[in-house]
């Protein structure tokens, strides 16, 4: 389980690599390619051999999953402070819950069915129901709030608490910095996607929701393609950052 969990925050990596490209596609070649982790699932079943690297995702997001989930359950004895137990818990969960989707996406576009949309389907769904927009902009707000948390997390580094860093300087001080620029940029794109979100109830149109739809919605604002860039090589410094994640991650 160990180390399905290493493989798969690489691979969580790998696939913020990919969408880091597709936004930067999106960004100065006007592409309009997915820019989400569909995209990047669909990009790599067009190599050689990727329908099986795709299973391989998805039994590595699988496991990750499954360590996340023992985390919520169980994880974070050693911390003395209860409110902190229970913080870390519900984040963890949170982490299961993604990487969960992540791994029935990635299953879905290796079986052949596609995965597009999942995020304005999920949307379509909450608003069809009873006070369904008032849900959504709650959904929204709450998607921000994350955003924003990620980006506070990037600057005061707060990333490395479940991380036992390299000693070698060099390599400690890439992780940190990865770790910064990553969340910050990735921050930022989870909050356009929330403020999108909350746009989608307000409108009464879910199209609007998701990642893809604030990537390209970005690159048509005036500098558009410079913010992009900027925030697709946030992304890319974040999939940079998961791979030291990947091996010095207290797993």
């Amino acid at each position: 389980m160990r180390v399905g969990a290493r493989i798969g925050i690489a691979a969580y990596g790998l696939t913020h690599l990919l969408v880091a490209w597709l936004a930067l596609q999106v960004a100065f070649t006007g592409s309009r390619e997915r820019a989400d982790q569909t995209g990047a699932f669909q990009a790599i079943i067009q190599q050689p051999f990727g329908r099986l690297l795709l299973w391989a995702l998805v039994v590595a997001f699988a496991a990750v999953a499954l360590w996340r989930l023992e985390e919520a359950i169980w994880g974070f004895s050693y911390e003395e402070g209860r409110t902190t137990k229970l913080r870390l818990r519900a984040t963890s969960a949170g982490k299961a819950v993604i990487f969960a989707v992540l791994a029935v996406l990635a299953a879905r576009t290796a079986a052949g069915g596609g995965g597009g949309g999942g995020q304005q389907q999920a949307t379509a769904g909450l608003l069809g129901l009873p006070a369904g927009q008032f849900v959504v902009g709650a959904v929204g707000i709450g998607i921000v709030a994350t955003g924003v948390g990620t980006v506070v997390s990037g600057v005061r580094t707060s990333f490395r608490r479940g991380m036992s860093l390299p000693s070698d300087r060099r390599a400690r001080q890439v992780a940190l910095r990865s770790g910064q620029i990553g969340f910050v940029g990735k921050g930022v794109a989870i909050g356009i996607v929330g403020v999108l979100v909350v746009i989608a109830a307000i409108r009464f149109e879910p199209q609007e929701a998701g990642l893809d739809a604030a990537l390209h919605a970005l690159a048509a604002q005036p500098f558009g393609q410079y913010l992009l860039g900027a925030v697709a090589l946030g992304l890319l410094a974040y999939g940079v950052f998961c791979f030291f994640d990947a091996r010095y991650h207290r797993v």
